[in-house]
């Protein structure tokens, strides 16, 4: 590369990083596209909405169809953010919190009543048209009432016959796309659709879609539908089929629903704690990039340039798609992040070696960059799989993390490995061309890891006996083996009206003390309700003695009047089935993880040693919970899939360059001085990722409030976890595999 290409190529991304700065710091336009104050946030951080809806009739709900409404309610609203919330409150009663907005009366009207759905033929068995529509003003009446038309046959439908109801697109004769809405149906309704769509099919009617009072569609019928699966066709607009088919599936509920209130909330966790995290993010990132310039000096340099780069465009790309930032969701970004700079440790690592057996700076960073490209991208697609997995199968808090995660590493991958690459050549250009700016790796001596492995093997026993000791401890106690927060087992909601209007700051200063001195439990959510001066505070369950003994308390704290606390009982807001989702998530993506790592590395041991080290991962931060009492909620779920993520990645290394290492050798070599010269090798890679990573988490938890030092801590403790089972774990256990259970000769 000549100078002046060198000096452009330096120039432009410099110029890049200041465009992507400025959009992501002040926007474009009047409506500031791109800036990051437009990213959405969730309920934690920015507030929301909050409906509560009435089951409708006199008879209370079974428990299976209030808890089978609430799943179906947490797919719909996760249209309006990956955040939303859907619990039940009380035997009869369903809230949902949506975050980012702050016109309850739009989303109401966007939702929708959840009402009834029905699919009824044109014609009764006598030939009499059950209902008269005008297709030119989209009005139709129905000729009898529902409960007729029922009796007689005529619904051939209702919502809990459709299985999944999506808009999307289908190509037409013309090669034209159109709008469709593709509808799934139970076995049942697949039965009745069958016959119903041959008669209708034969003599030429319609089939309406009326819901709530309303005719939504009225389709015609050109062909017998039989496999369960339909086309609604004629949408003139993907909004137009999009808004049918969320009606559809809302048409689905079990149970017919009234809206009873709706408030606007304020953020759980306050301004403070977005300040704080930003500074510790801030904090964080500036360290990571002053010990990157101070290890890797000139390739240091380079990374830190293209960090800078990354961060300003997964702001600009978090407002670009929508996304809906969360306290889980800034793990995800963390973890990204710490995937970002590893990337470009393994890269300078290799430069390293290359110069230390000899060859030149440009041919050590040409090869450098081609020798960590198998690492960097099987690591990452590893952690890939996991984020496209929980992102189609996870709910809430999950997906929102997945999200997150998925836009993180695919940029990270692309500027470790175009951007970073680009300005270390441009570096070289202009004429730094020293090998004392890049540094040099001699042949380090081998430290004997798989010789120790029984001590490994000890001490992660250990720490994973002892989280379950733990646990029986606190069962024994009364106290439950785990601390469960709201979120998993549900509590108490009093609603108390103040008598001045408090910050949510203020909130955390004054009320939620007296909260915690009656509940003797420091899991406590306080939220505001906007334009008013009444709080909801969730809590776990309350007994009679202990809602007048809080009352008690408030009366006399703050002078409030008793008669506006209010307390309802309230359901977890991760549902048994959200529970399920994430669980069957995970085990597919361990299972694909497996699948593709036995794939590149053609030795199934090598996947199961990975899943190994993962499962100790995930089993030393359930330690830390149970013994430190942690509160297990949504953030539980984020702080795991975060450490599995960071661990496989790391493992992922140490695998290649035991491949690596592999190459060429006798079937008699010694295992153990491959494993142990591959893990010394990437021993400071192991060692400086993770230092990074805790750096960035721990000025998390040293700057964050309360709710985000109990997310980081688990974190740190993961990070540390991780590293022991990549470096002193993962390389054993495939060892131990490759000894014992090897193939015997015929």
């Amino acid at each position: 590369m000549k100078k002046s290409r060198g000096l452009i190529i330096l120039i432009g991304m410099l110029l890049c990083l200041a465009g992507l700065t400025y959009v992501a710091a002040a926007g474009i336009g009047e409506e500031k596209a791109g800036a990051a104050s437009n990213i959405k946030l969730g309920l934690d951080l920015a507030g929301g909405v909050s409906i509560t809806y009435q089951v409708v009739g006199d008879e209370t709900p079974s428990a299976e169809d209030l808890s089978d409404t609430v799943y179906k309610l947490q797919k719909r609203v996760e249209s309006y953010s990956t955040e939303a919330l859907v619990y039940p409150e009380g035997d009869d009663r369903i809230n949902i919190e949506i975050p980012g907005v702050s016109d309850a009366n739009a989303i109401l009207q966007e939702l929708g009543q959840p009402g009834s759905l029905y699919f009824i033929m044109q014609y009764d068995t006598d030939g009499n048209a059950n209902y008269d529509y005008n297709y030119s003003t989209g009005i139709g009446t129905l000729n009898y009432p529902i409960e007729d038309l029922i009796a007689n046959g005529s619904v051939v439908l209702v919502g809990t016959d459709v299985e999944s109801s999506e808009a999307g697109y289908q190509t037409d004769n013309m090669n034209n796309k159109e709008a469709v809405v593709a509808l799934e149906l139970t076995t049942e309704g697949t039965t009745k659709f069958a016959e119903a769509t041959t008669l209708a099919a034969a003599s030429g009617e319609t089939i309406a879609i009326y819901y709530d009072g309303t005719f939504v569609s009225v389709p015609s019928v050109s062909n017998a539908i039989t496999g369960g699966q339909a086309q609604i066709t004629g949408m003139d607009s993907f909004e137009e089929a999009e808004k049918l088919a969320s009606t559809i599936r809302i048409g689905g509920l079990k149970l017919e629903l009234e809206e009873l209130r709706s408030n606007v909330v304020g953020a759980q966790l306050g301004e403070a704690a977005i300040s704080t995290s930003l500074k510790a993010g801030a904090i964080g990132f500036a360290v990571v990039a002053v010990m990157m310039i101070a290890i890797y000096w000139i390739p240091g340099l380079a990374s830190a340039i293209a960090l800078c780069i990354y961060v300003s465009l997964v702001l600009v790309l978090l407002n670009a798609f929508n996304i809906t930032l969360t306290l889980p969701g800034i793990a995800g970004i963390i973890l990204s992040i710490g995937m970002a700079v590893d990337a470009n440790v393994i890269i300078f690592a290799r430069i390293r070696e290359e110069l230390g057996s000899g060859k030149t700076v440009q041919s050590s960073i040409k090869i450098g960059f081609e020798k960590a490209l198998s690492a960097i991208i099987d690591g990452n697609v590893t952690t890939l799989i996991a984020a496209f997995v929980l992102g189609i199968k996870g709910t809430g808090s999950v997906k929102g993390f997945a999200q997150t995660l998925a836009l993180g590493i695919i940029v990270s991958l692309f500027t470790a490995l175009f951007i970073t690459r680009f300005i270390l050549n441009a570096f070289y250009a202009l004429g730094i061309k020293d090998v004392k700016f890049y540094g040099v790796i001699k042949e380090k001596k081998s430290f004997d890891f798989i010789g120790k492995r029984k001590f490994f093997f000890a001490g992660a026993v250990i720490a994973i006996v002892a989280g379950f000791v733990a646990m029986g401890i606190n069962s024994a106690n009364g106290n439950g083996a785990m601390n469960y927060s709201l979120d998993f087992i549900g509590g108490t909601s009093t609603n108390v009206t103040l008598n001045e209007d408090l910050t949510i700051e203020e909130i955390n200063e004054q009320v939620v003390p007296v909260f915690e001195t009656i509940t003797g439990d420091a899991n406590i959510q306080p939220q505001k309700i906007s334009g008013g001066n009444s709080i909801i505070v969730k809590t776990r369950a309350l007994n009679v003695d202990e809602r007048e003994a809080l009352n008690t308390a408030l009366v006399e704290s703050f002078g409030v009047d008793e008669q506006l606390i209010t307390s309802e009982t309230i359901g977890s807001t991760i549902s048994s089935e959200m529970q399920m989702d994430a669980i069957v998530a995970v085990l597919i993506s361990l299972v694909l993880m497996l699948i593709y790592i036995w794939f590149r590395f053609k030795d199934l041991r090598f996947a199961t040693s990975s899943i190994m080290s993962l499962l100790h991962d995930v089993l030393v931060v359930l330690t830390c919970y149970a013994v430190l009492r942690i509160p297990v909620g949504s953030n539980f779920i984020a702080c795991e899939l975060t450490i599995i993520g960071y661990s496989i990645n790391a493992t992922i290394v140490i695998f290649d360059r035991v491949r690596e290492n592999m190459v060429g050798l006798k079937k008699n070599a010694d295992l153990k001085e491959v494993l142990n010269k591959s893990i010394t090798q990437t021993l400071s890679r192991s060692i400086f990722t993770s230092l990074t990573t805790f750096i960035t988490i721990g000025a998390l938890y040293v700057l964050g409030v309360s709710s985000i030092r109990e997310f980081a801590l688990p974190l740190m403790v993961g990070v540390v976890a991780g590293t022991y089972s990549s470096v002193c774990l993962s390389g054993a256990f495939w060892y131990v595999a490759k000894t014992r259970f090897v193939k015997k000769s015929k």
